[in-house]
């Protein structure tokens, strides 16, 4: 068991992607508007927690392994709140570009009793310049030159960083390296992601992105996974299924994983934490089927915490040493 973490913790990790402030406004409700039917929540708490690429950093490093968060944002004061927010988590905010031209991506969510009444979005989701691109480039291979990476992790949120141009060149640059990469993609760069090891779609993505109909069987989601293998030239497949667990496939394994039966609090943020702990346990060589177990357990782990979290690491060793055998 603690080899595994010992694999975890000499890991470093390129995690590029749109990052995000997830704003948290906490109040409580005792009374209707009586302008409209909607509940007046009053305010007793804003908080502001890194989110979306971030959050996948904050998971790498909850699991042992050092991160370094690729990406750009606003300069505007989500900006600097998100900048600030790196230190304390010990995440450098040295790649971290600032741009003129775009808004920091910010997901305020009202919450009140436990209950998610209302989500506002505030940001730009067109895809980065020519000039946000090629410093961001330029910075990522300064990172390559300079530290030993042994994963490059994509996760896409189609708010613009990774555009066609980035996708490409970084993975340019980690077969020239030989560095593995894995990816949680979103729709509209779905089939962009050529020759990357590992791919991570939710069912949803697949459903939009395959044209024929997927279901939740082996045979199905074997048939969406070698579709994908056959435009994509991935080695593994990983496609979530939510409440249903997790399927796995490779060129000779095939894992459909259903997940514990556990207190659901709140489903944010779960995808990048089975993301997060597929691809480490892709680095430090577990066989597919524990690499499945391990990731199945690390989302469902995450999704009985309100709001998002990082996995625990020695929660997870626990669950998954009981899991396997």
């Amino acid at each position: 068991m603690h080899h595994l973490l010992d694999r975890f913790s000499k890991l470093q990790v390129l995690v590029l992607g749109d990052v995000m402030i997830d704003r948290y406004l906490t109040g409580r409700v005792s009374r209707i508007s009586p302008e409209a039917p909607v509940p007046v929540v009053e305010l007793q708490r804003e908080e502001l927690r890194l989110g979306g690429a971030a959050n996948v950093a904050l998971n790498v490093r909850a699991l042992g392994a050092t991160p370094y968060l690729c990406s750009v944002i606003g300069k505007d004061a989500y900006g600097t709140a998100l900048l600030n927010l790196l230190p304390p988590q010990q995440l450098s905010p040295r790649c971290i570009l600032q741009s003129e031209d775009r808004r920091t991506t910010c997901k305020s969510r009202v919450i009140a009793g436990d209950q998610h009444l209302l989500r506002i979005d505030e940001e730009d989701t067109f895809e980065l310049s020519a000039k946000d691109s090629e410093r961001l480039l330029s910075a990522i291979r300064r990172l390559l030159d300079s530290r030993d990476i042994d994963l490059i992790l994509f996760q896409d949120y189609d708010k613009g960083v990774l555009s066609k141009e980035v996708i490409r060149e970084v993975l340019l640059e980690a077969v020239k390296r030989d560095i593995p990469t894995a990816v949680d993609p979103k729709k509209r760069q779905f089939w962009e992601y050529r020759q990357v090891r590992m791919f991570k779609p939710n069912l949803k993505e697949v459903r939009e992105s395959v044209p024929f109909s997927v279901e939740v069987d082996t045979a199905s989601l074997s048939r969406a996974a070698d579709h994908i293998r056959s435009q994509l030239n991935n080695e593994i497949t990983l496609i979530t299924l939510s409440e249903k667990g997790l399927f796995v496939r490779d060129e000779t394994t095939t894992e459909l994983i259903p997940t514990q039966p556990r207190a659901i609090a709140d489903v944010c943020g779960a995808g990048d934490t089975v993301f997060s702990v597929a691809a480490l346990a892709m680095a430090a060589q577990l066989p597919l089927r524990e690499l499945g177990i391990l990731a199945n357990l690390a989302g469902g782990q995450v999704c009985e915490k309100i709001g998002v979290v990082p996995v625990d690491r020695s929660l997870l060793l626990e669950e998954f040493q009981l899991q396997k055998h």
